[in-house]
């Protein structure tokens, strides 16, 4: 935390000691631009940003119920404006990150146009974007403390020693916009090299936490599409070591890595790893290799592979295309088995990419790899993907018919229809939704909380609602009743478009650079007046 006072007196000096030549310098203007950009280089806010995660997650080992949120953010502004809302709403960021998600990377932000979640975006599109999220959270603390400046300008101005302690205490208490980034780096875009290579540009770019999951690199899918892949333990470790050591290379000890594991909805494996001894890692991982016991050499057609399992040999399920089938319902040992290998080789906190959000099916696989590992904790992707509504109905449905209630009223593959919205089982369901994260902090494990792609959904929504206004009948009013007037009657700062922008900020460095002479855009003439 700089102290204004303190500042001016040290920039106060650094003149001084320059003679005549700085004497068209002003310490004040020197420590406003200080303050306005605490920090220097990505390098910078990974550091500072990866002390607060590690303070985060110790507060959730002391009390789970002081769990961590964040959503998804495809641009700048977007992060910005989150940011600026919980400041808002809450007084204090303390808790609340932003998600960078590949999913979004490849739909919004290709040069190749929109693309699935499948890896074949450029993979300089990631740090690109962490770099630009800080670049907009820098903007908004500058714009903020450019305010509080104002205030302290003022009440110098009217001679208000009262006001004037006021706006400095508030000055020196400013909390910043910037706070950790939990980064999306897919599975890795390649070999352990390429994802160290790769790490070290997101960690440059600001990234205190990055995420890697277990699926094959070439062939990676979304976590809530078929037809996923994974790979064996050691691969996997070996990219967990290529993240740390991009950590460490930087300076960045207390950066935090995230294992996803997607083995729970993973049917197939690309190779067959190498057992040096029985029960190893590549052992545990062959033991869930499906295939058919053979008793001769001679049941081998060309071409196939025999594996050896104890006493046996089996002959493994391959498709046509050469990938190893997993045994059936074996999802839930696998993940298991990668968790607890995962927090022992460098990880530090878990994702189990799941395909419905249900709290006991997370909470028993949590508790099995609290078994091994009982400070084990998750980041749960709280996805759009899922059908909350139908889901949790669902849900309740099923309890309710265990305790034996009367459910007549009810078609449980209907459950969605705006019929039953009002109904007392909509209601308990909107109540689980509700408690959804805090009873899956307590009661599963999980740290944080996120939702990977929300502001995608709602660009798209709220575009769809001012477009069916505007261009049906009626016509400017859509926009200034459901946009302008809402924004105004919110107190959101993007209503003074031109101060979000920077242009403010930009007549203050005018005048600091051009004194009298300075041109500026804020004068009588500027609309923005109208917004008070």
């Amino acid at each position: 935390m700089m102290n204004y006072q303190q500042e001016m007196k040290q920039n106060t000096n650094l003149l001084a000691s320059q003679g005549a030549t700085w004497n068209s310098l002003n310490p004040e203007y020197i420590t406003r631009m200080r303050l306005q950009n605490r920090f220097a280089t990505g390098l910078d806010i990974a550091r500072y940003t990866a002390g607060i995660m590690r303070r985060d997650i110790a507060a959730y080992d002391r009390d789970p119920t002081d769990y961590t949120q964040s959503l998804g953010c495809w641009h700048g502004f977007i992060g910005q404006q989150k940011m600026i809302s919980i400041k808002k709403h809450f007084g204090s960021t303390k808790g609340r990150y932003l998600y960078l998600s590949g999913w979004m990377i490849a739909a919004l932000r290709s040069e190749f146009g929109p693309l699935p979640d499948q890896s074949m975006h450029e993979k300089t599109a990631v740090p690109a974007l962490i770099e630009e999220l800080y670049t907009f959270l820098r903007q908004a603390d500058a714009r903020e403390l450019n305010h509080l400046f104002k205030e302290l300008d003022a009440a110098r101005k009217r001679g208000d020693q009262l006001a004037e302690q006021a706006a400095l205490r508030k000055i020196d208490n400013f909390e910043t916009h910037v706070v950790p980034i939990i980064a999306d780096i897919d599975a890795g875009f390649g070999n352990e090299e390429a994802t160290y290579l790769l790490a070290r540009k997101m960690i440059e770019a600001g990234a205190c936490c990055i995420q890697i999951e277990n699926q094959v690199s070439d062939a990676k899918q979304c976590g809530h599409q078929d037809g996923k892949v994974t790979v064996p333990h050691e691969d996997f470790l070996a990219k967990i070591n290529a993240v740390r050591y991009a950590f460490l290379e930087l300076g960045v000890d207390d950066g935090v890595i995230v294992a996803r594991t997607d083995s729970l909805g993973a049917g197939l494996t690309q190779k067959i790893p190498v057992s040096q001894t029985p029960g190893d890692l590549a052992d545990q991982y062959n033991a869930f290799i499906d295939g058919d016991v053979i008793n001769s050499l001679d049941e081998l057609k060309s071409g196939d592979m025999a594996l050896r399992r104890g006493d046996d040999f089996i002959k493994p399920t391959r498709l046509a295309n050469g990938l190893v089938r997993f045994k059936p319902d074996s999802g839930v040992d696998r993940v298991v088995l990668d968790c607890i290998t995962s927090l022992q080789h460098g990880a530090d906190l878990l994702w189990i990419e799941t395909e419905k959000p249900h709290l006991e099916q997370i909470a028993s696989m949590v508790a099995r790899i609290r078994e091994v590992e009982p400070t084990a904790k998750l980041v749960y992707n709280n996805s759009p993907s899922f059908n909350w509504t139908l889901n949790f109905r669902q849900q309740v449905f099923d309890a309710w018919q265990q305790e034996g209630r009367d459910l007549s009223s009810y078609q449980r593959d209907r459950l969605m229809d705006v019929g039953y919205d009002q109904s007392e089982l909509a209601q308990e369901a909107d109540r689980r939704i509700q408690n959804f994260q805090r009873d899956a902090a307590t009661q599963a494990g999980v740290f944080h909380h996120l939702i990977t792609l929300p502001t995608y959904h709602t660009a798209a929504l709220s575009t769809d609602d001012l477009a069916q206004g505007y261009f049906g009948e009626q016509g400017m009013l859509a926009y200034v009743q459901k946009v302008q007037r809402q924004e105004i009657r919110r107190g959101l700062a993007c209503v003074k478009h031109q101060d979000m922008a920077g242009s403010n900020i930009g007549d203050d460095h005018k005048e600091y650079f051009a004194g009298d002479n300075a041109l500026k855009a804020s004068g009588k003439d500027n609309t923005m007046n109208q917004f008070g």
